[in-house]
């Protein structure tokens, strides 16, 4: 029997002296994997991403249009905590 694994998980970051949620979801669409980030700007709008690993096995965010500069400065962080939890 064939299973998939279901990878879901929140980590809060300090962005700017404010906690930030970043929810973290685990698609099966690839052979890697790639996950979809969410957060919410300092409005309330969802902002959605997606990051996959790259041939260096390191989760990059994918190029989606234009990302806000504090989520971009955060790519070290969610790509340990990717690391962290799969």
């Amino acid at each position: 029997m064939y299973t998939v694994k279901n990878v879901q998980f929140t980590k809060l970051y300090k962005v700017d002296g404010y906690l930030k949620e970043f929810n973290f979801r685990k698609s099966n669409a690839t052979p890697q994997g790639r996950f979809s980030v969410d957060t919410i700007d300092a409005r309330g709008n969802r902002i959605m991403f997606f990051m996959e690993k790259d041939e260096t096995t390191n989760w990059k965010i994918l190029e989606q249009g234009e990302l806000p500069a504090w989520i971009v400065e955060q790519e070290p962080n969610l790509q340990e905590a990717i690391a962290t939890n799969v």
